[in-house]
């Protein structure tokens, strides 16, 4: 497929792929459409088609204010990044210390873990094919840790993904471990700790991979991360929430509304933070939401966003007033200065109600934007009516058009044979299709023995609580219909996948059925790795069985999945990438600490 940009790029897309054959037990097996075990397939050689002269044109190509579409070197906006990405040759490397203190980010004292003693954490920039190299150093003394790298695909890297207690066990105190990977995708994701409720007291930071864009901006502000804030630890909260989630009761409110760390608390104290803009330029904004319970909708008062990507997939521009972010959900938005000079607007944060998300912060005026020359005051800006749903924004349309084979899906749903609205866990057809029924019977994590260890000792013994399922589909697609069953918490759920991005193909309310599938969007579907579970509804995503590993899909509500709303499940198991080197050290070292902890995993782990 050809695209023509202002600057003559060309982007051709590749679809490459190799099959494998192998032997694996049968009950531990969903088998795909190519066969059983056993069977012959032919590999698909990757060929790359000889450069014309409109591709050696993009060469020519360099990224600017006017020309944003653009990167170098053959690539731009237009291309493909699961098919392919630049290569640098340049290792970007950074250090965070983990440590336990204290924190007042808008006022109130409060025990909190720290990156580099500052919170958020700081921003991880990269470029786009870079190397990345984190050194991670557990420097608090009663708690292990483990970073995630949000969003990253991990092609070739499973134990880089960083979740304790299936790639990989727990960074003890006082120990170190190094984390590196190549950066195949661009855009703004976050890095967190996956060990239990952990992020949820500070262990959080963006992380920035510079690409191209599908519109134009002058000036790039960053990462804006927008989160709830309490005044008790997390770990504390989450207890609470643990016990009203017995008795039917929702989890407490947040306290407040925290804007890259910072905001005014309900007694006056703490501060805004503040965004300076020059009328007549543009502004590329990075929203990020790290919550642990909260959806949040923001706006800027007097101004539009125009959002330019949805996660890490760049999209077709659309215009918005609000934006609902999902947590672990980015965007990427422009915003125009085309207000007076020396005028100062409201940037809005609210936890949706429409979301059956609460916190005690209901003004929403949590951070201000000041044109040159204006005074230091509070604004006086009223905002554009606020939707009060729970609806994603969209359409949400991928800039690089993929689509979806439907012809697999449509016949084996069509003579699925089971309930939806009564199945509890993840159940596969034997073919390309798992039924996820969320209840929170699912995950609770072995520390001490990640899946990857299960794997690397050929042992396929997993205990029922590691809610592992195996596919067998070769280079074909996965289809997973994600269903809420009268057991879960009735709020919509953001679901995350590791490994992938994925495809949406449908959400809605009620029960999934024969009827529904002629609703699907097959052709160029929303793309991303957080999206929302419909309240009481179903979810229908796809992606292609492309990368070799353990990967966890999970509700991003760090309560939820705290009491063990997650599944996991192994892809391609015979051709998995080697171990970090430090894999087993890491993991002896954690034993070895685990004798005598002071604290002992009290939820899922994660």
């Amino acid at each position: 497929m050809r695209t023509q940009l202002s600057c003559n790029i060309l982007t051709i897309s590749l679809f490459a792929t190799l099959s494998f054959a192998e032997h694996i037990p049968p009950q531990n097996i969903l088998w795909g459409e190519r066969g059983p075990a056993g069977a012959t397939l032919l590999p698909v050689t990757k060929t790359s088609p000889k450069p014309n002269l409109i591709e050696e044109r993009d060469t020519q190509c360099t990224n600017s204010p006017t020309f944003r579409n653009c990167w170098f070197g053959g690539y731009s906006v237009a291309t493909d990044f699961d098919a392919k990405w630049p290569t640098t040759g340049k290792t970007v490397h950074y250090d965070l210390d983990i440590t336990q203190s204290k924190c007042s980010p808008d006022g109130n004292e409060i025990e909190c873990m720290l990156i580099n003693n500052q919170y958020p954490g700081p921003t991880i920039i990269a470029d786009w094919g870079d190397t990345l190299s984190v050194t991670v150093n557990n420097k608090m003394q009663d708690n292990g840790t483990g970073i995630h790298w949000h969003g990253m695909r991990q092609l070739g890297s499973v134990g880089m993904d960083g979740v304790p207690g299936i790639t990989e066990c727990p960074l003890a105190p006082g120990k170190t471990r190094t984390y590196v990977f190549k950066l195949t995708q661009y855009g703004t994701t976050w890095y967190h700790s996956h060990y239990s409720a952990q992020y949820g007291m500070g262990v959080v930071g963006g992380l920035i991979i510079n690409g191209p864009a599908t519109s134009n901006y002058d000036i790039d502000l960053g990462t804006y991360m927008v989160t709830d804030w309490y005044t008790r630890t997390a770990f504390q909260v989450a207890k609470e929430a643990d016990r009203n989630l017995d008795i039917g009761k929702a989890p407490p409110p947040g306290d407040n509304i925290l804007v890259n760390g910072t905001n005014m608390n309900n007694l006056g104290g703490g501060k805004h933070g503040v965004v300076s803009l020059k009328k007549g330029k543009k502004y590329l904004l990075r929203l990020i939401n790290p919550s642990v319970d909260a959806q949040m909708r923001v706006q800027l008062d007097g101004h539009k966003f125009t959002v330019v990507t949805s996660d890490l997939v760049p999209i077709k521009p659309t215009t918005t007033d609000w934006l609902l972010l999902g947590i672990g959900q980015r965007y990427n938005v422009i915003i125009e200065a085309n207000q007076e000079d020396k005028t100062n607007w409201w940037f809005r944060a609210i936890a949706e109600p429409g979301c059956r998300s609460a916190n005690n912060n209901v003004n929403g005026t949590s951070a201000i934007f000041r044109y040159e020359g204006a005074p230091a005051v509070n604004p006086t800006s009223t905002g554009a009516p606020k939707p009060n749903d729970c609806k994603e924004h969209g359409p949400l349309v991928p800039y690089v058009p993929n689509d979806v084979p439907s012809t697999t899906f449509t016949t084996q749903a069509q003579n699925l044979n089971v309930n939806v609205s009564q199945n509890t866990g993840a159940t596969g057809n034997q073919q390309n299709i798992v039924v996820w029924g969320i209840n929170l019977t699912a995950i609770d994590v072995d520390w001490e023995k990640p899946i990857l260890s299960y794997v690397q000792q050929k042992d396929t013994n997993y205990p029922k609580s590691e809610n592992l399922i195996e596919l067998k589909t070769g280079v074909d697609w996965n289809y997973w219909i994600i269903q809420q069953v009268s057991k879960a918490p009735p709020v919509p759920h953001p679901i995350h996948l590791h490994g992938h991005d994925f495809y949406v193909l449908g959400q809605g309310t009620g029960d999934f059925s024969n009827a529904t599938i002629s609703d699907l969007t097959f052709k160029n579907p929303t793309r991303r790795d957080v999206a929302f579970l419909p309240n009481a509804g179903w979810m229908v995503i796809a992606f292609p069985s492309d990368n070799p590993g353990a990967w966890l899909m999970h509700c991003h509500i760090a309560f939820h999945i705290g009491e063990g709303l997650g599944v996991q499940f192994l892809e391609r198991k015979a051709e998995f990438p080697p171990y970090p080197p430090d894999y087993a050290q890491t993991c002896a070292d954690w034993n070895t600490y685990y004798q005598n902890p002071r604290y002992k995993k009290s939820d899922s782990g994660l």
